[in-house]
């Protein structure tokens, strides 16, 4: 498997700092937070694209994906969600990135069946565009579709192989779900996994992988075991939370502990 951080946990950090982290610390990859307040998001003119395309690529490090913030289930017209996922599947195209991530959103008030009707259409919508692009939709399990169980509800409706899921290990666990039921209904899907750790589900600061609750050796062992071999992003967020530990810090031991637990599932 490959190792990648989210630049959630080094939030403004700019982006030849970015790729020089990760060559410094040895990961493959680096999941951007596509938003306004980060160096990287749809806004960027095309010679902006092309410079921080050209700043991965100086140092052989991959950009994983864009981590954005469209809701596919939330309520209101389908044109505006539809072109939020556009422009974020443009901007993974000329930055070469695989994939993008959505979230579903849907709203309290509504019937879930509405949610996931609404996510579905939406979705199947976009995928045209996404397989033009070459780049892959991914819907995180969050919010209000926390599990594996809640995604496909949406995803097998879809049946387009430009949509597929990404497994944040965090809420499928603060929603009950086993990791191996969690795998069992993600893996038809799966884009890749988002690691991370915390001190319990009334607690959800983030802390240094392996110092917390979550079953990371589980996951990483299920995956292993089940031939699994794409990538783990460890999604550190400092952003919401000032207090934590800088995440600079705390790279090389959080992918020696990734190292160790995929050598001990090996």
């Amino acid at each position: 498997m490959k190792l990648a951080f989210s630049t959630l946990g080094v939030p403004g950090l700019p982006v030849p700092d970015v790729v020089r982290l990760a060559a410094a610390h040895g990961y493959h990859g680096v999941e951007l937070r596509a938003h306004p307040e980060e160096p990287v998001h749809p806004g960027l003119t095309a010679a902006e694209r092309a410079d921080v395309a050209a700043a991965f690529k100086s140092l052989g490090i991959e950009i994983l994906g864009l981590a954005g913030y469209a809701r596919v289930a939330a309520p209101g017209d389908d044109a505006p969600v539809l072109a939020e996922i556009r422009e974020l599947v443009d901007l993974a195209r000329d930055l070469g990135a695989p994939f993008v991530r959505v979230f579903p959103g849907g709203d309290a008030d509504q019937d879930p069946g509405e949610w996931d009707a609404t996510a579905a259409r939406r979705l199947g919508t976009a995928a045209e565009h996404a397989a033009d692009a070459g780049v892959r939709i991914l819907l995180e399990t969050h919010d209000s579709h926390r599990t594996g169980a809640d995604v496909i509800r949406i995803l097998g409706p879809v049946g387009h192989r430009q949509v597929g899921a990404l497994w944040d290990v965090m809420h499928t666990w603060l929603g009950c779900e086993q990791p191996a039921d969690s795998y069992a209904a993600l893996s038809p899907y799966l884009g890749y996994v988002q690691v991370k750790d915390i001190a319990s589900a009334e607690d959800s600061t983030p802390l240094p992988l392996g110092a917390g609750a979550l079953p990371l050796a589980e996951c990483v062992e299920l995956l292993s075991r089940r031939g699994w071999d794409g990538w783990l992003c460890w999604e550190y967020e400092k952003r919401w939370y000032e207090g934590a530990a800088p995440l600079p810090d705390l790279l090389t031991a959080g992918r020696e502990h990734l190292a160790r637990l995929l050598n001990d599932s090996a």
